[in-house]
């Protein structure tokens, strides 16, 4: 059973309290980017806060149980680097990503204007994770007005021999992957690199927030990205490669810089807005980062309150993977779940589903369905793997996982589902009763 006492209860946002920023919480963090360090859990985010609560240098969080989050401080005490407040006339930074190399701690930052190209990612570095950093300066920039990618939104991806890549860029002319001197933490050559990803001016361009995770039992490399608005319609989409470099490839083998097909079908969606019953719901999550610990993966995103657009909070779910080695996200955040099998018996009763529709750009709302004795086909368990199974809804068959999770709208312990029909769209859901 899970420890609801140790799970934080939503609770409205008060402008008063969050005015402290060592009782956010949760609260606040945007372009999460997510470490495992001994016995903590770390989460650097995005420069965010009020007119009162605004300060430069990268918040940081940690947690000993990816559910409750302590607010540390900031990891650039002096806010702005110089380099990068020239360049850009940036006041906060943005999108962060820190990663341990060399017995050291590297830290990406970004550093721009909204809407703007004159961007600038820069380095710095650490003996401990929480700082203080020193900033080594200027890995690659981009200048307003000229072709190429926008300098914001870096990433490191480790390969299994060990080289290094950093991926990066938003909207404007896409999202670019180059190899970087594991000593320097800087480009190995000069120039962005590599093409992986785009959308055409039909999207506005709206890609960015690139993230490349290696599975080493599938063998493939994975590409999230968020597609759209980061302010209302954000959604988090998915492609693979057999190379770092690309080409990467949707479910229904689209590439990832395919700007002639509708520009709502390339890429499989994950996770849009959505609203369970009992619920007001959650827009817009997207900016992801991926942590891998032991053998189990989370997804790390922001998302906002579906009444108020203005508050974002960080989520963590747990990564359901199908036996095609497709990444799928639970319905719930996480609550400290383990990998215990659900019986197949266990799926008998009351399920609450959603379809994440990729044409959508509102909440994807819920039906409900019963899912019967398996001889009446409305599913059964595939005991290949523990807790594959497939589901007919509909007259479809959704291949997918199930898992124990926490119902957050319900509050109690649930069994929740993530699958996909064969055109590869999502659907996800939660069981209510037997």
């Amino acid at each position: 059973m899970l420890k609801k006492d140790r799970l934080p209860k939503d609770v409205s946002f008060n402008q008063t309290e969050m005015k402290d920023e060592h009782r956010w919480g949760s609260y606040g963090a945007h372009d999460p980017a997510i470490i495992k360090d001994d016995d903590y859990y770390y989460v650097f985010s995005t420069d965010t806060g009020g007119k009162d609560s605004f300060k430069p240098g990268l918040q940081i969080r940690k947690s000993r149980d990816l559910i409750n989050w302590e607010f540390v401080g900031r990891a650039l005490k002096g806010g702005v680097p110089k380099g990068a407040q020239a360049w850009t006339g940036a006041k906060g930074l943005w999108a962060p990503e820190v990663v341990k190399m060399n017995n050291r701690y590297y830290l990406y930052y970004a550093a721009s204007q909204f809407g703007k190209t004159q961007s600038y990612i820069g380095v710095a570095t650490s003996d401990q994770i929480e700082g203080p950093y020193q900033d080594e300066g200027l890995v690659y920039k981009s200048v307003e007005g000229e072709p190429g990618p926008n300098a914001i939104d870096p990433n490191i991806t480790f390969t299994p021999d060990g080289r290094v890549f950093l991926v990066f860029g938003s909207f404007f002319d896409g999202l670019y992957v180059s190899e970087v001197n594991r000593e320097t933490g800087k480009f190995i050559e000069a120039g962005p690199g590599t093409l992986i990803a785009r959308r055409g001016k039909a999207a506005d361009r709206a890609i960015e927030g690139p993230y490349i995770v290696y599975h080493p039992i599938f063998e493939y490399y994975y590409l999230f990205v968020s597609y759209d608005s980061l302010f209302s319609n954000y959604n988090i989409r998915v492609a693979r490669s057999k190379s770092i470099t690309g080409p990467y490839l949707d479910y229904n083998g689209l590439e990832m810089t395919d700007i002639n097909t509708d520009h709502f079908q390339v890429g499989m969606k994950l996770l849009g807005g959505y609203r369970f019953e009992q619920s007001d719901g959650w827009v817009a999550p997207g900016h992801n980062s991926i942590l891998k610990d032991d053998q189990e993966y989370y997804i790390c995103h922001h998302i906002r309150e579906a009444e108020n657009k203005h508050h974002h909070y960080l989520h963590i779910r747990k990564v359901l993977w199908s036996d095609e080695g497709w990444p799928l996200i639970s319905p719930e955040r996480f609550a400290g779940e383990d990998n215990a099998t659900v019986r197949a018996k266990e799926l008998l009763g009351e399920w609450e589903l959603i379809d994440i529709d990729p044409n959508n750009n509102e909440q994807d709302l819920s039906y409900r369905i019963h899912a019967t004795e398996p001889k009446d086909r409305s599913y059964f368990i595939d005991k290949k793997t523990n807790n594959t199974c497939k589901f007919k809804v509909n007259d479809q068959v959704l291949d997918g996982v199930v898992s124990v999770g926490w119902d957050w709208e319900n509050w109690k312990e649930t069994i929740v589902f993530a699958g996909y029909n064969h055109e590869g769209h999502v659907t996800i859901g939660k069981k209510l009763s037997t």
